[in-house]
Parts: structure tokens; C-alpha cells; sequence
């Protein structure tokens, strides 16, 4: 089938959205199918695409105001003429909000079914940084889903607000791992070594820097006895955060194969943000063999198992993941149990067998559709 991927993000821009609308892109070119992809520009040039699966249109954007690894879309009409050129069967809209929301009206204009993944909680997003918006925000999120044939969600929390808040044929649709990438073999002696030289416990956060996050709440494990906190990621907190953390090591942006061998060289993984609609680094972590301290609200309470595979502790409570950190670090059986548990966990969750699931999604739209024009 033809396929045009409207995403608000893509490589080389790193975050769940992205990364989530390239393995589909791949996915859907290995089954066979004919995928396009319309992304907002980025600051890289028109080479950044030059590895992408399948032709990638860029849509001219601005950099958000504030926090310049994000960009917005500005109006086009180019995503209309994707879908008419294309020849599209299916509009998959990969978290839309802005991009997605003409992605949407495009397709209801020309009568192509129209899937949408819920990715992005931006009503907390509004929270933390308007302090207000939440409402408005649903509107939005209502406004394009309402309309679209189906909303993905990436796990039973996700599914449950938006069914709560009003958005009509929702389904799951979890995401998947590269469980060759990420495993445990590729724990590194000199790694550990250069990073914590006393032989110090090492406690890792892989993700954006950002106030959403909270990484801030690491702060209380970072002074602990015996521990060393290693984040890796950028952001607009960053600096911040490292005078919140003076012990803490930062690494700033990793990715591939260099990021993989830094997860597996962690000896517990910490997640703090408490607005994941799904937490793809907790997946990765599993994948790679390490025990997740992750807190107990949105998509952490799909993928960790507390007490088997990780701690799951109460949102937003510093003292909750200095004390989870803690306990584990007294344990080394507990640690290689819940690291062992949580690897074999995800090892069916490939991207491969996640993607079939996605052309499922298509199509039993497509079916639906031709049975209402019949």
C-alpha cells in the first residue's frame, strides 16, 4: 500500500517520535510497501536524508523559541500535494499537533483514511511549562483525533485518557526494541572504569534535558555514597541540571552503537519524567540487561514489572528514587535478576513483529472504509 508518514519529527532529529516514524518508514519499504515521509525542516540540509528509507519531503519550520532542538512547521501546502502525488491509500500522522493537524485536514479533504499515534502528552507538557493550557491542549489533541478513522495509543494509560477525554476508536499499539542493538554483551569494563574510577555504582538517565523530564529528581541519588550518576542527553535544562548535580558525569548527545554499549555498562537505569506515554529508553535499558527505577504513572506502568523487572515509585518524590537507588545498590543478586527478567520481557518486542501489528492497523481502515462506500 501507499503510505505518507506526516510526522512532527524525524532524523536527524532525536526523540520518541522520530525514532518511532523512521522504524516505521523502514518497516513498512522492508514488507514491500510505498512509504513517503512529510517532516518539518531541520537546520542539517537536505544530506540529513540521504540514509532515510524512503523519500523524505521537508516542510519549511522554525526552531520553538526557547528550545531550538524542537521545530515547529510553518503553513505549506506541501503535505496536500504529497498526498495527491503519492497517491496515498493510508496518512499515518506521527504525533500530530501541528504538521499532523494540516496532515489531517488534508486527508478528510480528499477522502484518504487517516491513522493517528498518539505519542506526546501535551497536556502536561502545558502544565509544566505554562502552569496552565491543559484544557486547551486536550481541545487540540480531541480536534485532529476525533477525526482521524483510528488512534493508536502506545500503552493502557495513554489508551485511558484519551478515551476519558472524549477521542473516539482507540486501540493499542506499543512500540518496539532493537533487542541486536541493545543487550547485555555489550557491557564495557573500560567504560565502567572511565566513568566511575572508584568503582562506583552506575546510575544512567538516557533522554532530553528538559523541564518535562524532571531529571532534577536524580539529585538525591547523585549524593549518595558509592554512586555515580551519568545522564546522557541535551536540552534546555542542561545547565541547570548540572549545577543541581555537580557529581554527576554528563555526556551530552549519544546515539547508535555508542549509546547501546553506555546502556549496557549502567547498573540500574533511572527514568524520571512522569508524563511517557509509552518510555522507549525503559525498553532500551531492559533490552540491555539493567534493573529500571521508573515512575509509577503513564506508559512505565505497561513495561515495568515492580519487584521482577525494576521499582516503580510514586511521581515526582526525590526521596522515592534516592531510596530505590539505594536498595538496589545494597542487592547485586536483586539487580542481575530484575536485569536478566527485563531482557527476557522485551525479547519479542521487535520492531519487525510491532510494525506487522501497524499494517494490521491499515489495513482493517481500509477494510472499514471500503465497507461504509459499499
Amino acid at each position: 500500500m501507499r503510505a505518507v508518514i506526516v510526522t512532527e519529527s524525524f532524523p536527524p532529529d532525536i526523540n520518541g517520535v522520530s525514532h518511532c516514524a523512521l522504524q516505521t518508514a523502514r518497516h513498512l519499504a522492508a514488507r514491500g510497501h510505498d512509504p513517503i515521509v512529510v517532516a518539518p525542516a531541520t537546520g542539517a540540509g537536505t544530506g540529513a536524508d540521504a540514509s532515510a528509507p524512503c523519500p523524505v519531503i521537508r516542510v519549511p519550520s522554525l526552531p520553538l523559541p526557547g528550545y531550538p532542538q524542537v521545530r515547529v512547521a510553518l503553513p505549506s501546502r506541501r503535505v496536500a500535494a504529497a498526498l495527491i502525488s503519492h497517491r496515498a491509500d493510508v496518512v499515518h500522522l506521527a504525533s500530530p499537533f501541528v504538521l499532523g493537524v494540516r496532515g489531517m485536514a488534508a486527508a478528510a479533504r480528499l477522502g484518504i483514511p487517516a491513522v493517528a499515534v498518539y505519542q506526546t502528552d501535551l497536556a502536561g507538557y502545558a502544565r509544566t511549562y505554562m502552569g496552565a493550557g491543559e484544557a486547551a491542549a486536550w481541545r487540540r489533541i480531541r480536534s485532529v483525533h476525533a477525526a482521524a478513522d483510528r488512534t493508536l495509543a502506545p500503552s493502557t494509560a495513554a489508551l485511558r485518557d484519551l478515551e476519558e477525554h472524549g477521542i473516539p476508536r482507540v486501540r493499542l499499539w506499543a512500540r518496539g526494541v532493537d533487542t541486536d542493538r541493545f543487550r547485555p554483551s555489550l557491557r564495557d569494563e573500560a567504560l565502567r572504569r572511565e566513568l566511575a574510577p572508584g568503582g562506583e555504582l552506575i546510575v544512567g538517565y538516557v533522554g532530553r534535558l528538559a523541564p518535562e523530564k524532571q531529571v532534577e529528581l536524580l539529585a538525591g541519588a547523585a549524593r549518595l555514597n558509592g554512586v555515580r550518576v551519568v545522564v546522557v542527553g541535551d536540552g534546555p535544562s542542561e545547565s541547570t541540571l548540572r549545577e543541581a548535580m555537580p557529581e554527576a558525569v554528563f555526556l551530552g548527545r549519544r546515539t547508535g552503537d555508542e549509546l547501546a554499549r553506555i546502556f549496557a555498562s549502567l547498573d540500574v537505569f533511572v527514568h524520571t519524567g512522569p508524563y511517557e506515554t509509552f518510555c522507549q529508553t525503559v525498553q532500551e535499558a531492559m533490552a540491555s540487561g539493567v534493573p529500571v527505577v521508573a515512575p509509577a504513572a503513564g506508559g512505565p506502568l505497561d513495561l515495568v514489572d515492580h519487584g521482577r523487572t525494576g521499582v516503580l515509585v510514586p511521581p515526582r518524590d526525590e526521596d522515592a528514587v534516592r531510596d530505590a537507588v539505594w536498595s538496589l545498590a545494597a542487592d547485586p543478586a536483586r539487580r542481575a535478576s530484575y536485569g536478566a527478567a527485563g531482557r527476557a520481557t522485551v525479547e519479542g518486542r521487535t520492531w519487525a513483529a510491532v510494525g506487522d501489528q501497524l499494517i494490521d492497523h491499515y489495513t482493517e481502515v481500509l477494510r472499514a472504509r471500503t465497507a461504509v462506500a459499499a
